[in-house]
């Protein structure tokens, strides 16, 4: 009876942590006990997940084929059965195989990677262009094309609002529209940063005296999250970046009112000169 009770226990725990498993893998920032990646949101995250998938099934499967290979050479080559050891050398066809399959099986992994790669490094046309800067400890951002720039700094838990992320919300997050291009130049003023947004399947360095380039297209609405990725000093963990994707009309409308503040602000500074 306690074995009994103690696997309905073993079963009930494996049920629930199955039953939570969707939990495990948030859209746009982490969640408790996570395993998993965080949820797609744009093509390039899919199709990392795809290969990471992919990779797994070959992983586990030679993990498998290694383990019930042991078993078996323990098992059938144990002392007790081969009280006389074997004079076996070698064998062609053995050695072939294990020279040709992991051939076979590093070809199936490198094809589906230089794919990725190629769609990682091949830039589409930009719809909106954004020039992110790294600093001790913040970013700056700037849209070229929309003459707007302003710099991205981390909340205090005292200053949080309900529902904001600890550790995550900024007072100026960037913004863009869902379904477009976005490029990204990245910069650092000081020591290497990194600008990575998991969701987004983004992750670069930010390199002094150098541009760097990379992009993304979300294809789904709402907040997405990401940290400094690269140890950059004393406040490294406070460092995060905020993604809001919005409708292309929000999108119009938050240039707009972010173009009146910068003008307003021109405004009072030549009043004060004056």
């Amino acid at each position: 009876m306690g074995m009994l009770n103690r696997a309905l226990m073993v079963l009930a725990g494996l049920m629930g942590f199955s039953a939570s498993g969707p939990a495990f893998a948030g859209l746009g920032q982490p969640s408790p006990w996570q395993i998993d990646f965080q949820e797609s949101a744009t093509p390039i995250m899919t199709q990392i997940t795809d290969f990471h998938n992919y990779v797994n099934i070959i992983i586990i499967a030679i993990t498998l084929f290694v383990l019930a290979l042991m078993i078996y050479v323990m098992v059938r080559f144990n002392e007790k059965k081969n009280p006389e050891p074997t004079r076996t050398s070698h064998n062609t066809l053995l050695e072939v195989a294990w020279t040709v399959i992991p051939i076979f099986i590093l070809v199936a992994i490198a094809i589906p990677s230089f794919r990725l790669l190629f769609a990682q490094y091949d830039f589409p046309k930009a719809d909106v262009s954004i020039t992110a800067t790294g600093a001790q400890w913040y970013w700056s951002y700037e849209y070229p094309d929309e003459g707007i720039g302003f710099d991205s700094i981390m909340v205090q838990d005292a200053d949080l609002k309900p529902g904001q992320p600890r550790l995550l919300t900024v007072d100026n997050e960037v913004v863009v529209p869902v379904g477009a291009n976005v490029v990204v130049g990245l910069k650092s003023n000081d020591v290497i940063h990194d600008w990575a947004v998991p969701s987004f399947g983004v992750k670069l360095d930010a390199v002094p005296g150098r541009l760097q380039q990379t992009w993304f297209r979300a294809e789904k609405e709402g907040w997405f999250y990401g940290m400094c990725s690269e140890l950059c000093g004393r406040n490294h963990a406070f460092m995060p970046i905020a993604v809001r994707v919005v409708s292309q009309e929000e999108y119009d409308a938050w240039v707009a009112s972010k173009k009146s503040a910068s003008i307003d602000t021109k405004d009072k500074m030549a009043s004060a000169r004056d």
